[in-house]
């Protein structure tokens, strides 16, 4: 079962949601470990810019070092938690950070649709096939939606150590993006 980090700091949320940290969790998500300078090549940044917000990743518990590697040369690795917040009971500050965060995510996993839209037809059959899009509009009472959500998450996240760990992945796996809501209508 995947373990999750429960944010109750309103920093930590921020931490995740700047764009060239997010770039860097994702190469180290799809391609780590890799050090400061490997990131920064792969990014088009400077090493010692990369290394100060892979600091700022790290304090936060997003990513970690990995072993074989010393001073500049030390690589990092993501580390595969789930992430939980936006809880009624949040302070507003925290809830302010939740809302940036999500808006954020929100707006770059479209911008990632929209550039699978623009691509899919050359990408394999078996691949076109495979990918989905998902819209309903369905009757549900407060408890079966917060059911549905919990089984849409624990689909995902049974799939979630293959960030971290390589070797579980599958000889065809690539990497695939997931992204659900399910949200009350006027």
């Amino acid at each position: 079962m995947t373990e999750f980090r429960e944010h109750t700091d309103p920093q930590a949320l921020r931490a995740m949601a700047h764009p060239l940290r997010l770039r860097l969790l994702e190469e180290l998500a799809l391609r780590g470990p890799l050090t400061a300078t490997e990131l920064a090549d792969r990014l088009g940044d400077s090493a010692p810019n990369c290394s100060w917000h892979l600091r700022q990743l790290a304090k936060y518990g997003y990513i970690e070092e990995a072993p074989g590697g010393v001073g500049r040369q030390r690589p990092w690795r993501a580390v595969a938690r789930g992430n939980r917040w936006g809880a009624r009971t949040d302070a507003p500050e925290l809830a302010r950070a939740g809302d940036e965060t999500e808006a954020y995510l929100v707006d770059r996993e479209v911008g990632e649709l929209s550039g699978w839209r623009e691509r899919k037809r050359r990408e394999p059959a078996a691949w076109q096939d495979a990918a989905f899009l998902s819209q309903s509009l369905v009757w549900a009472t407060d408890e079966e939606l917060e059911a549905i959500g919990k089984e849409i998450k624990d689909i995902v996240f049974r799939h979630l150590d293959r960030m971290a760990e390589p070797r579980l992945r599958p000889p065809t796996a690539r990497p695939v993006r997931l992204v659900a809501w399910g949200v009350p209508t006027e």
